[in-house]
């Protein structure tokens, strides 16, 4: 069984990103497809609280329904934008990733690498073409 779980969208580039480094480490994480699966308002709050973020950090800015519900209106309480991240999973960025070391929003996607227990087994290049690792495994930027 796996110590690394991911909340994943396999339609974004970041999340994907994530992933694959997660494997390059010889890690099979946990995949957890959020938007089929949307976690629990508790365990909303607990990832929140691990990361040491707020929920409004939380939320995906550039979606719908963030701009036709307002969601930049900062007169919304935390319960008020849980409630709506509940009923809209898509709001939630992504990826977060949850190790023995941490749980962060690994936005960029190399966050990852600060938390995953095991080192990079060789070379990584993002889908975009940006080499984050390199052929000894050794962390680029």
């Amino acid at each position: 069984m796996s110590n690394i779980t991911i909340y994943h969208n396999p339609a974004c580039g970041t999340s994907r990103n994530t992933l694959e480094m997660i494997r390059n480490s010889g890690n099979e994480p946990t995949i957890i497809y959020y938007l089929d699966t949307p976690p629990t308002r508790d365990e909303i709050i607990k990832l929140i609280s691990d990361m040491g973020i707020t929920i409004r950090a939380l939320l995906r800015k550039n979606v719908e329904p963030y701009e036709t519900l307002g969601l930049e209106d900062e007169s919304f309480t935390d319960e008020h934008l849980l409630d709506y991240i509940l009923q809209y999973p898509i709001l939630i960025n992504r990826p977060i990733v949850v190790t023995p070391l941490g749980t962060r929003l690994c936005r960029p996607s190399e966050v990852v690498l600060d938390i995953l227990p095991d080192a990079q087994k060789g070379t990584f290049v993002k889908e975009d073409g940006e080499k984050v690792v390199d052929d000894a495994g050794k962390r680029l930027k």
